[in-house]
């Protein structure tokens, strides 16, 4: 049996994995529904979420040690759901990453750069720096990846809570309720479901982790709760702290400038000093960067390393560390903001592999004629119509949005 320090750090990959940058989109892609309304979208997006993350756990303990995606999908679902669910892992992992390495290289470039005595190095060399650390880590094994996230989660929670503490005080029942106007907001809810999808992805680490439990599925189903609550709490304190300081007809600037702390801290400070909130919110990006970056490519290297039958021992390590790690690395290098034209798409693809995959998986498994899995997750057959439901909705609202047919807040 897992003991509560290795569901600890389980817990802490889930949420290192998911909380990444969607920390500082929520606000911006909530301010239409604004409080309550985010209230009832986050809720709502972390139940289905984590039951199809539990719903992932079910099929894969039918599985042997070692199986990802690729084995489940295409021993359950045959190779026409495994080619859909592959490219839309694929394009989802390989996009964070692509992205990360574009953020958590700038971010390292800055912090390099403002120390004494080193030399002042290029955005590309420090994204490399950045990107070798991480491969470090997810080459060495979960267990690592594990001890360092709880590390990253643990003092990313501590900036935040220096950032946000002086908040508090200040925040307005008025302007949480936003009680100067009272008009219909719901039609603005559908624009949030994308981005708090994917604020709550974290279905990559399943199969890892149930490895990481030695197959113990209630240790894994525990860190998956634990992890995803606390990414929802940290989600509606941010909320509290921002939407109940900022009023919500003054959010117009945060949402052209797509939610960019610089410009979020200077709408805020005409209302409450922001004075050393900057440095702390920088810290709480970095460490939360770098904790989703891990998380990330820690389950796309597993994906890979099951898809090319690579062995567990360190030259089956390195193989899938290259396909992990240097595509995104390269394409970073030759287009370093290309990820701005394809990133719309993160959200569709997403439903596809992390909530309607995952249902189909354990619908299959279930028809089976074979002895009951060791776990099943809760909810019955409502539950998997509730999460399926939930995966064709963000799929249309996507859809939608791309194409220009949902009516966008800007403040």
């Amino acid at each position: 049996m897992a003991s509560a320090l290795s569901v600890l750090m389980g817990a802490m990959i889930i949420a290192g994995t998911a909380i990444g940058a969607g920390m500082l989109a929520n606000p911006t892609a909530t301010s239409g529904v604004w409080f309550l309304g985010s209230l009832v979208v986050l809720l709502y997006v972390w139940l289905c979420m984590s039951l199809s993350g539990l719903m992932l756990l079910e099929a894969r303990m039918r599985f042997s040690t070692g199986a990802s995606f690729h084995s489940m999908v295409k021993q359950l679902l045959g190779n026409y759901w495994n080619v859909i669910s592959s490219l839309s892992l694929v394009f989802v992992l390989y996009t964070l990453t692509y992205a990360y390495i574009f953020v958590g290289g700038g971010l390292t470039q800055e912090l390099i750069n403002q120390a004494p005595l080193l030399p002042d190095l290029s955005r590309s060399l420090a994204a490399v720096i950045f990107l070798f650390v991480i491969a470090v880590f997810v080459i060495a094994s979960t267990h690592w990846v594990g001890r360092l996230s709880t590390v990253l989660i643990g003092t990313m929670v501590v900036c935040f809570l220096l950032a946000v503490t002086g908040v508090f005080p200040h925040v307005s029942f008025d302007v949480l309720l936003n009680a100067e106007a009272a008009p219909f907001y719901g039609k603005y809810a559908w624009l949030a479901l994308p981005v708090c999808l994917a604020s709550f992805g974290f279905h990559g680490n399943v199969p890892g982790l149930v490895d990481y439990h030695q197959g113990h599925a209630k240790s894994v189903a525990q860190s998956i709760w634990l992890g995803s609550g606390f990414a929802l709490v940290l989600y509606v304190l941010w909320q509290l702290a921002v939407q109940g300081t900022l009023p919500r007809s003054a959010f117009g600037p945060v949402i052209a400038a797509d939610g960019d702390v610089a410009v979020l801290l200077s709408a805020m400070s005409g209302y409450l000093s922001t004075a050393g909130m900057g440095r702390w919110l920088h810290g709480f990006a970095y460490f939360a960067i770098v904790s989703s970056c891990l998380g990330v490519t820690l389950g796309l290297f597993d994906y890979i390393r099951d898809a090319f039958g690579f062995s567990r021992r360190m030259s089956g390590r390195l193989k899938a560390a290259s396909l992990t790690f240097l595509p995104p690395l390269l394409a970073f290098l030759v287009m370093p903001t290309g990820f701005v034209k394809v990133m719309g798409y993160v959200g569709l693809m997403a439903s596809i592999w992390a909530v309607m995959v995952p249902v189909l998986l354990v619908r299959a498994s279930r028809n089976l004629n074979a002895e009951a899995p060791s776990y099943r997750a809760p909810g019955g057959q409502f539950g998997l119509y509730f999460v399926a439901a939930f995966a064709v909705l963000v799929m249309a609202v996507q859809f939608l949005l791309l194409v220009g047919k949902l009516p966008v807040y800007r403040g």
